[in-house]
């Protein structure tokens, strides 16, 4: 574990601002550019080749997506022994912002970048794999990024895998190994339906889920339906993929923003 005002290459460590099952994540300082970063450092203790491997695809993934909701890459290389990933430095994440409050406006635009960015990822044959708010950084002006394209699966059809992902975020057929670009449909819509109900969504996922009534009360009737058709247990009732969700989602958006404004004007 790296200190606090220490050396490491060209940066100097200011804080660690989380920690995985594989890796930590830092904020440093880069002493030659002079901005804050952040650098993302596999645990030795869990480092070899097939580890090794999988940031590597993480690094080459992510190297050649180019997209405003997408979190790009700095560098990867090798310091002091150990492998290294640098990306700029958000203000949060999107699981820190829900500590508090959300408008109904700024979580209908939250959910328009998440699903364009992983609408994009589809467009490159890219699965997720790991969609949860911890992955989905804040940057000024509230613009949101996707990262940790770690576990993420290129395919041309359906992909099979050992269930990776983070459980309470899947969909159930990803984790019986299984992903689908219909699975990032599933956690989408879980991340959504928490943010209109402040609410979780848990297995089995029975409809109606928690906090239902609330929302419906709250949300445009065609937006109730589309979180619904999202959150399908059987992944051919679902959106087919993230790109079919968002041109959905914009359809639907206007409306939902509209009957909400009409609520507030009735209260």
């Amino acid at each position: 574990m790296l200190r606090a005002r220490q050396k490491f290459g060209k940066f100097r460590i200011e804080r660690r601002l989380g920690e995985g099952g594989f890796a930590t994540v830092y904020q440093a300082m880069d002493l030659i550019e002079g901005i804050r970063v952040a650098l993302k450092i596999p645990h030795s203790s869990v480092m070899d080749d097939e580890v090794l491997k999988d940031f590597r695809n993480e690094v080459r993934l992510t190297a050649r997506l180019e997209h405003p909701n997408i979190l790009p890459l700095k560098n990867a290389s090798f310091i002091n022994g150990h492998f290294v990933i640098v990306t700029p430095l958000g203000e949060k994440s999107l699981a820190d912002r829900l500590h508090h409050r959300m408008s109904f406006e700024k979580t209908l635009d939250f959910a328009d970048q998440m699903l364009q960015a992983v609408a994009y990822a589809y467009q490159q044959r890219i699965i997720h794999c790991d969609i949860k708010p911890e992955n989905m950084i804040l940057f000024p002006i509230n613009r949101l990024k996707l990262t940790d394209f770690g576990i993420a699966k290129v395919s041309l059809k359906t992909v099979r895998s050992s269930g990776s992902g983070t459980l309470g975020y899947m969909a159930p057929e990803q984790a019986m190994g299984q992903p689908s670009f219909r699975s990032d449909v599933f956690s989408l819509g879980l991340i959504i339906y928490r943010m209109l109900s402040e609410r979780w969504p848990e297995w089995p996922y029975e409809w109606p889920p928690p906090g239902y009534n609330k929302m419906r009360r709250r949300v445009h009737p065609e937006l109730f339906e589309f979180l619904r058709r999202a959150l399908q247990i059987k992944p051919r009732k679902r959106f087919r993929d993230a790109d079919q969700m968002l041109h959905t989602f914009r359809r639907i958006k206007p409306r939902a923003l509209r009957y909400a404004l009409l609520r507030r004007q009735r209260t």
